[in-house]
């Protein structure tokens, strides 16, 4: 019988290797490159917190062994629970307050035919370029005990209690529910504006009232959306350092950010204690943003449309359309306008005094004139565009190279997208304390110099930066990149020549959006502050607490201004750049 040949036997490929598919990915020593800094930058803070709260250290700071004392006396102390209790109360309450007013703003902007709806926009935007402590010492002049909500209560009840303490649970509540309702607005607004009408309308044609459409229509559409936002304000509240400070401490209500400040100022400080505070709230974060990530994953359960061109229409209210308005002008009132003549009252008098016509022949420029001539002022201006801008560099071109990364499925791409993504989950104060510590280690002088808050900045805000990236590079198409590599194009020229290109409108939002709120973050700055290294929301809380009232809301005032004025210049450039990449 002769052999079939009809078959032949040939040897099964190779599989290739992991690390061989490595070495021939042109963008790997990229890639290694990126998880090297972020490695450097990201993991310290967290070794260094970890290592300090199971530390027993002898003379010197040497480390002698380990314990878990530190933990067992804070879980053994009666206030940790007290702070855990106020912190919880506070961060509902702040979320609560903060969309009752930015969300129905939110809804009666984007959805109806309420007249006034710049001013909402308005708001908003100035509200991202005022300094939070300024915005915290506004709202404790108009309700403490000489401001004008008090006073008039007096005056027209007799009464000799305040109607607000604002120094109180409910004080700090309010004036936090205050500060996050304009981004509460924003975030809203686009989940409003991208709902389907149709489904209003036809509750409308088939009887229902305004009230019963919101609540049975509206509403649970934007349910996932609305549940996400509200735990992601509820956690950034967890976080808030200002407030408890100058509101809470006041008042002998502590929450754990102020607990980890306090622990801090002790004479000599005990690092063990702070540390594992901040470990403890490192770990509470934690745990809420893994609830934040499952909720903002079901964001778009319920969306009912598709298409770019697609555009809702509005709500037709009616008569009520004057009501809405008025809803409007009263946010635009009480968020803006009221903090605003209260900073330019405080600005006008040589000292702190209520709203009374006795004190009209007492105004004068003088602050102003002081703001303006003193070179102290020029150097916080200064000290403060050089970290804030800094660090917003930093983080764009860092996270745009980790963005293209991680959207193209690169090398080593889930590792650079956590790693990008994990100092989310820091409180400001406690990254402030993990950097004290690591500064105060290492042998280059760094701590107290303006490095130290751009380095801790550029950690923090790191993730922002991540998702404009990520989201911008998602939307270039990748023949763009295929159709250069094919033509010759190293990756250097395709990175430089494509991707830098059109990705620099969302790099551009990302700097402006950073590069703002850098330059008025406190937490991070207050323990890492020198006296030569100033930054302005530190100065601000230095003149707070030297009585100095008509000197801060002068240079808050004039600095506010010209912050709304750096962000329009920005953002007019990044809509001409953006309408230039796209064509």
């Amino acid at each position: 019988m002769s052999a079939d040949t009809s078959l032949s036997w040939t040897e099964p490929p190779k599989k290739r290797s992991v690390f061989s598919g490595l070495r021939r990915d042109a963008r790997t020593p990229l890639a290694l490159a990126v998880l090297a800094i972020l490695l450097v930058l990201v993991l310290p803070p967290i070794v260094m917190l970890a290592r300090s709260s199971i530390a027993e250290l002898g003379p010197g700071g040497v480390v002698t062994g380990w314990t878990l004392d530190h933990f067992q006396k804070l879980l053994a102390d009666r206030h940790l629970a007290a702070s855990f209790l106020n912190s919880v109360i506070f961060a509902a309450g702040s979320a609560v307050v903060s969309f009752l007013v930015g969300g129905v703003i939110a809804w009666v902007v984007e959805r109806t035919n309420a007249p006034c709806k710049m001013l909402a926009y308005v708001t908003a935007i100035v509200s991202m370029g005022t300094p939070y402590i300024l915005y915290v010492v506004a709202w404790l002049f108009l309700l403490g005990n000489v401001g004008p909500f008090n006073t008039a209560y007096r005056q027209l009840t007799g009464a000799t209690e305040p109607l607000i303490n604002a120094n109180s649970m409910v004080g700090m509540v309010l004036i936090e529910g205050f500060l996050w309702s304009p981004l509460v607005f924003l975030m809203l607004s686009s989940t409003f504006r991208a709902a389907n009408a149709d489904m209003e309308e036809a509750a409308r044609m088939s009887g229902a009232s305004v009230f019963q459409t919101v609540r049975r229509v509206s509403l649970p559409l934007a349910m996932p959306a609305v549940l996400a936002l509200g735990m992601f304000v509820f956690i950034r509240a967890i976080e808030a350092f200002e407030v408890p400070l100058l509101v809470g401490m006041p008042g002998g209500i502590d929450v754990l950010t102020t607990d980890v400040y306090e622990s801090t100022q002790q004479m000599p400080p005990d690092l063990g204690h702070s540390s594992a505070f901040a470990m403890i709230l490192l770990v509470l974060v934690a745990i809420l943003f893994t609830f934040y990530g499952r909720l903002a994953r079901n964001a778009d359960r319920y969306q009912s449309i598709t298409g770019k061109a697609y555009r809702p229409r509005l709500f037709d209210l009616g008569a009520y359309k004057y009501l809405a308005g008025a809803l409007i002008v009263a946010e635009f009132v009480i968020v803006l306008l009221l903090p605003i003549l209260a900073l330019v009252w405080l600005s006008l008098l040589p000292y702190m005094s209520g709203i009374a016509l006795r004190m009209v022949p007492f105004l004068n420029l003088d602050n102003y004139r002081l703001v303006l001539s003193e070179s102290y002022y020029l150097d916080l201006a200064l000290n403060t565009v050089l970290v804030s801008g800094g660090a917003a560099t930093g983080v764009v071109l860092l996270s745009a190279l980790s963005g293209w990364i991680a959207a193209r499925r690169g090398p080593f791409s889930w590792a650079i997208d956590q790693l990008s993504t994990i100092p989310l989950i820091f409180p400001g104060i406690v990254m402030s304390v993990a950097m004290m510590q690591i500064y105060l280690r290492l042998p280059i002088p760094i701590y107290g110099s303006l490095w130290a808050i751009m380095i801790a900045y550029l950690i923090r805000y790191m993730p922002y930066g991540m998702r404009y990236s990520y989201s911008g590079v998602l939307q270039i198409h990748r023949e763009l990149e295929e159709a250069a590599t094919v033509s010759g194009a190293p990756l250097s020229a395709v990175l430089r020549r494509v991707i830098a290109p059109l990705l620099s409108p969302a790099l551009l939002s990302a700097w402006i959006f950073i590069f703002l709120i850098c330059s008025k973050e406190l937490s991070v700055a207050v323990l890492l502050a020198g006296p030569r290294s100033q930054v302005i929301a530190v100065a601000m809380l230095d003149l707070w607490v030297n009585g100095q009232g008509g000197e801060l809301a002068a240079f808050g005032l004039v600095w506010t201004l010209v912050m709304m004025t750096v962000a329009l210049g920005f953002f007019l450039l990044a809509r001409n750049r953006g309408a230039e990449a796209f064509g």
